[in-house]
């Protein structure tokens, strides 16, 4: 999970480099093109069917998926790569805040005394939201900082599906290679509106690590989930915020102030503790990582 983290961490900054020269909608047309080669090796080395008895399930998911994903490579283009990940990393607290959520709906307000802590849990997440996107608004960068929140949000709805795919028995290679044509397709559309920006050297050279580390990153997740303690696993994943913090600095000069710091702190601390409650809370938590 930890290899997974760095993965995705380093996926982040082949985004952030190449935003500058292609649009989001094209990143994730090329993340998406790459992803269906490298899994379809995968699926034919593993002997895995492409074929699937719940194909609307994988539609669904990809809806979900792409436009969680859409919304992180444009907050990862605007914000600060640890700000970016770290909102994108909020989709345990958001699947924390549904179970809340579902309990008032349900009006059942004495299992809501029960879950004090997971409520405690989801304020204390949204509380470092908004020490981390204080200082954003000071940057004039409010409105990607409302889209990363939104990729986080769109994840948890992504991460539960593929919980529920998992369910069925679908097979996580299957799973990622469809998720890889729903945002080629997506993307493919996007650019009839938005063009196809021209392709210049070096620059160009990134979509490819773009694609390849994404695919690596989801191979070592499926692993760590499929062999390893869940909530360790899922906890690991905040290591990928750690890493995308020290390649901000060092690649791109980002300065998080000491609010944005303890707003990141209070985000992790809460997602951890969302993951361990969510465990008590769901017979099957959602293995959000798959």
């Amino acid at each position: 999970m930890v290899l997974a983290a760095l993965f995705f961490a380093s996926m982040s900054v082949c985004i952030k480099i190449a935003s500058v020269h292609f649009s989001t909608v094209e990143l994730v047309f090329y993340r998406g093109a790459v992803g269906i080669v490298f899994m379809a090796a995968w699926c034919r080395a593993q002997r895995t069917p492409l074929k699937s008895d719940v194909p609307m399930m994988h539609v669904w998911r990809s809806i979900v998926g792409v436009t969680a994903l859409t919304t992180w490579f444009y907050a990862i283009g605007k914000l600060p790569l640890a700000t970016a990940m770290t909102l994108n990393y909020m989709s345990g607290i958001w699947v924390a805040a549904f179970l809340v959520g579902g309990t008032l709906v349900m009006g059942r307000l004495q299992d809501l005394r029960r879950q004090g802590p997971v409520v405690l849990t989801v304020m204390m997440g949204f509380a470092g939201v908004v020490l981390m996107l204080r200082p954003t608004i000071e940057q004039n960068q409010l409105f990607a900082g409302l889209i990363g929140l939104i990729s986080g949000l769109c994840a948890a709805f992504a991460y539960m599906q593929v919980a529920a795919l998992g369910r069925v028995g679908e097979p996580e290679a299957r799973t990622v290679l469809y998720f890889s044509f729903g945002a080629t397709l997506t993307g493919a559309v996007g650019m009839l509106f938005t063009g196809v920006s021209a392709w210049t050297w070096p620059h160009a050279l990134w979509l490819l690590p773009l694609g390849v580390l994404a695919a690596l990153g989801q191979l070592c997740m499926t692993r760590a989930y499929s062999q390893g303690p869940t909530l360790v696993v899922a906890n690991l994943q905040y290591a990928g915020i750690v890493f995308a913090a020290l390649y901000g600095m060092v690649l791109f000069g980002d300065e998080i102030p000491l609010l944005g710091w303890v707003g990141m702190a209070l985000i992790i601390i809460s997602g951890i503790a969302a993951t361990f409650l969510r465990a008590r809370a769901l017979p099957n938590p959602p293995a959000e990582e798959h």
